[in-house]
């Protein structure tokens, strides 16, 4: 008799374990486990670059310091975030704009492991960085193309271009393809347009977001190219009225053909790029709207228009996420003028704007008045974007 409970405890037991095992399983497969957030920080480090990348597991990137003046500033920003430790710092190349700063990195931080482009150079700055990576035995490594940096599982960060042999100092840059998802990176140093075209006849180099090279010099970002990525973002990272004219008149207006949005870290400082790997958001320290093209391109338009109702649609279509900050709503017979606060239209989304004694406010709705703004016999509606420029007509 006691064999026979004892077997039927250690049944109940088998089966009790197993249940909680499914549990742990069906847990572990959550969305909200299955979509964690990763964010990639574009520093305003003056004249250089630094590239801060938190994975969706926790790890740490960083991809150049910038100057040694601008150094401070990083490990600042670093601490500010919670950095304990650096998986891996990457210098793309040899430059002192972007590997100066990586003198106070390695001074004030632990780092695991240090890839760099393996071109040789002379400075004292290049010097002193090589003397502090042996003094704190970090291991240094010189990728291949092609190589993976094993960051995260989660992530997919492609060596697209690495040149220890290289004439020049830019054509060495380490140039990396970082994809999480659906939403890709593509950071490109200083790689020159001579490195662009041999990128382009060896990878798909299409991507969500693109570090323009050079900080928007004409030595990069060609025409095929910038078409060949496609960018929805694109970022330029330079100093405000620096000396070398960055960026170039003639970039930017290859990237707004493209349609792409711009940003600039010498006008909105700091931008940071939050995503999922399915959506994504842009975010800035400032209130300066980033200098895209015309934001009739990009999808915003007057949806709809019930005059009895006093109900206006506002719907992005687009793909990018877009500041309505400034802009306008008008009544055109009697032209009265709603004005937008600071919010963020969402791609995809519709946003309605109301008026008259049943004016809504809240979830969705913008409340403009409890007057009448819409004359019910006929009155034509028009967007205007914080330009001033006539986005979308409703007649």
């Amino acid at each position: 008799m006691r064999k026979i409970i004892m077997l039927v405890c250690i049944c109940i037991v088998i089966l009790l374990s197993g249940c909680t095992q499914n549990q742990q399983s069906n847990t572990s497969q959550t969305p909200a486990e299955a979509r964690k957030e990763m964010k990639v920080h574009f520093l305003d480090v003056g004249q250089g670059d630094s590239i801060f990348i938190q994975s969706p597991n926790g790890k740490n990137l960083l991809v150049d310091g910038s100057t040694k003046q601008a150094g401070k500033d990083v490990v600042d920003y670093l601490r500010k975030q919670g950095v304990e430790k650096l998986d891996y710092v990457v210098a793309t190349h040899p430059d002192a704009d972007h590997i100066g700063g990586l003198i106070s990195v390695l001074n004030s931080i632990s780092i695991k492991h240090f890839v760099d482009s393996g071109k040789v150079h002379t400075s004292q700055t290049y010097e002193e960085m090589l003397q502090l990576i042996l003094d704190k035995d970090i291991p240094f490594i010189v990728p291949n193309v092609g190589d993976n940096i094993s960051l995260d599982d989660e992530l997919d960060i492609k060596v697209l271009n690495v040149g220890a042999e290289s004439d020049d100092n830019n054509e060495a840059s380490i140039v990396l393809k970082i994809t999480y998802g659906e939403i890709s990176f593509l950071l490109m140093g200083d790689a020159d347009t001579v490195v662009e075209k041999e990128i382009l006849e060896r990878v798909n180099v299409e991507a969500t977001v693109l570090k323009a090279g050079h900080h928007g010099s004409d030595t990069s970002s060609s025409e095929e190219f910038v078409e060949a990525v496609n960018p929805k973002v694109t970022i330029l990272s330079y100093g405000k009225d620096n000396s070398y004219g960055h960026p170039d008149a003639e970039v930017m207006s290859r990237l707004e053909q493209i349609k792409t949005q711009i940003y600039g870290t010498a006008e909105v400082g700091n931008i940071v790029v939050e995503t999922d790997g399915v959506d994504y958001n842009v975010l800035t320290n400032g209130s300066v709207e980033p200098s895209d093209i015309a934001d009739t391109a990009i999808g915003i338009n007057i949806s709809s228009k019930d005059l009895r109702g006093e109900i206006v649609g506002i719907t992005n279509s687009g793909e990018i996420n877009i500041s309505l900050k400034d802009w306008q709503l008008v009544s055109v017979v009697g032209n009265q003028i709603f004005k937008f606060p600071n919010i963020t239209l969402q791609a995809g989304d519709t946003i309605y704007v109301t008026s008259g004694p049943e004016a809504k406010e809240g979830s969705g709705y913008l409340k403009w008045t409890n007057g009448q703004m819409w004359r019910n016999d006929g009155d034509a509606a028009t967007l205007l974007n914080n330009k001033g420029e006539i986005v979308s007509e409703f007649e």
